[in-house]
């Protein structure tokens, strides 16, 4: 469905590992935040992008991946639909990922920057994974590949040793107490019913 006057361009990138027993319908209800939010009927109907020159949503059966570089035209509400897509992707994913979603403001005049106006542009990147700590584990590395091309700069590869482990702490730490959260939740060991329920199973809608 084409969105007339719609503000943004709204733009979905990402290369994600399945497991190999996902089926294309499992994607299908994985991502029906995406393609029906695009006026689809279904995700062979909305696979396409709004430019032709982007290959849209592909799923790689021999290699078990699944390709975005979806674009549509949209407005705010669209991040209404992250929470479920990324819940839906991580029953499916095999490993931790990202997707980078990319709002272009259509309505922006370059010769209005020149009085001072704005523009609209936002990113968000959103973490999928199966586990807590296959989520944390690619943040992590996102994060020690942004922090070393920074600081390489300045200081060779081997003096960043430091950094890297610093890094590793910070994340042992959170992984730590976000466990540590999910044991308040379980019933005490050996309790016969009660309303407690087992709060280790629970998996992270997304992590910014």
């Amino acid at each position: 469905m084409t969105r007339y006057n719609a503000p943004f361009e709204i733009h979905v990138h990402g290369d994600l590992g399945l497991r190999p027993e996902v089926a294309f319908e499992d994607i299908q209800e994985a991502l029906k935040p995406l393609w029906k939010y695009a006026g689809a009927r279904s995700l062979s109907d909305g696979a396409a992008s709004a430019y032709d020159d982007e290959p849209g949503i592909r799923h790689d059966k021999l290699q078990h991946m699944l390709h975005i570089c979806w674009t549509v035209s949209g407005d705010e509400d669209f991040r209404q639909n992250l929470d479920d897509l990324c819940m839906g992707l991580n029953e499916l994913v095999a490993s931790g990922g990202v997707l980078e979603v990319t709002f272009n403001d259509a309505e922006f005049d370059e010769e209005e920057a020149a009085g001072g106006a704005t523009s609209r542009d936002d990113f968000l990147m959103l973490f999928v994974g199966p586990t807590p700590a296959a989520i944390m584990q690619v943040q992590r590395d996102l994060l020690i590949e942004d922090v070393v091309q920074l600081m390489e700069r300045h200081f060779e590869a081997s003096e960043l040793n430091g950094v890297i482990q610093e890094i590793d702490r910070l994340f042992s730490e959170r992984f730590d107490n976000l466990v540590n959260s999910l044991e308040l939740g379980k019933p005490p060991r050996g309790g016969h019913g009660g309303s407690g329920g087992h709060g280790g199973g629970r998996k992270p809608r997304h992590l910014h």
